[in-house]
């Protein structure tokens, strides 16, 4: 009785400690909801991403919030339909209360009936929380694609009392700045665990790598992001150092724990070995990634998952060993990493990785697992390909995302209709949309080395209108052919000035003998001569093929 009674007070300080090395200080993301309509609630609000679901990052969705007569904590299945009632419809944001079952298990309901997202009341007068999902019900967990978000009290209230009184509830949510997006390159961090039996949760975390690891390594390989595995440990306290319980879970006399995988310390694996490999994959990547092959953590974790399961009793260093081999990478180097397991010293590895779990600027302590952290804030939503890969792409600079992120499954390509609102040189097949992950944006392009200047909207030319740009008539010799109702015009080479950038043929007109003796002296007055090719320019003419002199106006700086 007493033995049982000292595990229970173990139990109690190790979680103890553990909340007091890593809970300090829990970051809670959001996103924003626009009130549209009524006027009286006009106005923007916070509310907090939950971890579940697919969130839409990067984006915004607008719809028509309803509260339901009934089942409004959408415990039970709707019996009618959330879905637009015609098409063009806009899509509905169902509004329920907290309580009485899993947020899961309400966004799950709300989806089958056609919702589009769900918003949830808090039930308390508190600040926001994050919805996070429960260690049962993976198939919830799976299926669920649509976002889900926690609203304050007050602001709940508000928007059930105008659904009561029939008012038209107008709602806009915005995930655009959810996640930072300041250059063209991303850096995101996953913390994970080498963990296989721990339920619905590491099938999650196996599944993503599986399905993920083929674009987190091109995105690696073409240096669009910069990526780094993260594992969660704790420590013994100091009192319970030399017990059964700790010894079997910890390695360094204490210093490295993790929790058992089966939950019982009388069979199986124990959290000890969790440590041992979660450290061979931390050495896995910094081996890796000093010789320039940091996207090989991929491979080897997927490799150790199949080769090497609990289930079959190959979860150990010889398994592991193998699988490093099989990759080329140094097997003493990463020996030498993961060092003495027993000797009672520091780690210097998982040290690290203990100070890394606590949060600075604006990203909270890790203690969820699994976690992303994309940009230095902590994804919020599905563990899925699609939906994470949607959140990395939301952290790029406009325009500057790869073109994974501009596929057909993560994103739609809104310069297809009506160019985007953009400005459109039909004749040339030259527009100024261009689609980003984002939206697309009214930026004139560039042709064929030509940086066309405008608002993109409804102006671009070769030439711009600010100062350090000229226009400069050119003389160029030519021969008219005769083709159809008019003529064209071939122009061979002529000489430019050199400090001249040629940027545009902006016009081709015939001229007199007194304009080219113009011209020409222009030319001569040039410092330095070089010949570059004018390219081929039409002309309407009339009359009977002839030779003459054109005047080629272009653009230079």
């Amino acid at each position: 009785m007493m033995r049982g009674h000292t595990w229970l007070a173990l139990l109690v300080v190790v979680v103890l400690a553990l909340a007091d090395a890593a809970a300090g200080r829990f970051v809670v993301e959001k996103n924003s909801i626009q009130v549209t309509s009524p006027d009286e609630l006009k106005g923007k609000y916070e509310c907090a991403i939950g971890n579940f679901g697919v969130p839409q990052y990067g984006g915004t969705l607008h719809g028509l919030v309803e509260y339901p007569k009934s089942n409004r904590k959408a415990c039970q299945s709707f019996d009618i339909s959330f879905k637009p009632k015609q098409a063009g419809g806009r899509p509905t944001f169902v509004l329920v209360d907290r309580g009485e079952c899993f947020f899961t298990t309400k966004a799950w309901n709300a989806q089958n009936a056609g919702a589009a997202a769900v918003l949830v009341v808090d039930d308390k007068s508190e600040p926001l929380i994050t919805m996070d999902n429960p260690e049962e019900g993976k198939e919830h967990l799976e299926n669920i694609t649509i976002p889900s978000v926690l609203i304050t009290k007050k602001l709940g209230e508000s928007l059930k009392k105008s659904a009561e009184n029939g008012d038209m509830l107008s709602v806009l949510l915005d995930w655009r700045e959810s996640l930072p997006h300041p250059d063209e390159r991303v850096e995101y961090e996953f913390w994970t665990n080498s963990n296989d039996e721990c339920g619905p949760k590491c099938d999650m975390q196996m599944d993503f790598v599986k399905s993920f690891r083929g674009t987190a390594q091109i995105l690696e390989k073409k240096g669009y992001t910069q990526f780094t595995p993260h594992y969660i440990t704790w420590y013994c306290p100091e009192a319970f150092v030399d017990s059964k319980q700790c010894k079997s879970q910890c390695i360094n006399h204490g210093r490295y724990c993790a929790p058992d995988p089966e939950q019982d310390f009388s069979q199986g694996y124990d959290g000890r070995n969790v440590v041992v490999q979660n450290l061979h994959q931390i050495c896995v990547f910094k081996i890796a990634n000093e010789t320039g092959k940091p996207w090989l953590w991929w491979d080897y974790v997927h490799d150790f998952a199949l080769r090497c399961p609990m289930k079959d009793k190959k979860y150990n260093h010889d398994c592991a060993s193998d699988v490093i081999k099989s990759l080329g990478l140094d097997i003493e180097k990463i020996n030498k990493c993961v060092g003495d397991p027993e000797a009672n010293e520091e780690n210097v590895i998982l040290k690290a990785e203990q100070d890394a779990q606590i949060g600075h600027g604006k990203r909270g302590d890790v203690t969820i697992l699994p976690t992303l952290v994309i940009n230095n804030r902590q994804y919020r939503g599905k563990l899925d390909k699609v939906a994470v890969l949607k959140a990395i792409c939301s952290g790029f600079e406009e325009t500057t995302e790869p073109a994974v992120c501009l596929s057909e499954e993560v994103q739609t390509n809104e310069c297809l209709e009506n160019n985007g609102g953009c400005w459109l040189d039909k004749a040339n097949n030259v527009t100024a949309c261009k689609d980003t992950f984002r939206g697309r944006v009214c930026e004139c392009p560039i042709v064929r080395g030509v940086k066309f200047v405008g608002d993109g909207y409804i102006h671009c030319e070769g030439c711009s209108v600010d100062p350090k740009y000229r226009k400069l008539p050119v003389l160029v010799d030519v021969r008219s052919t005769m083709e159809g109702a008019g003529r064209k015009v071939k122009m061979g080479r002529q000489s430019l000035p050199a400090q001249m950038k040629y940027l545009k043929v902006v016009n081709v007109q015939w001229v007199s003998k007194v304009m080219e003796k113009k011209v020409v002296k222009t030319l001569m007055n040039a410092k330095r001569n070089f010949t570059v090719s004018a390219r081929v320019a039409a002309a309407r003419i009339h009359g009977e093929a002839t030779s003459a002199a054109v005047v080629m106006t272009i653009c230079y700086t």
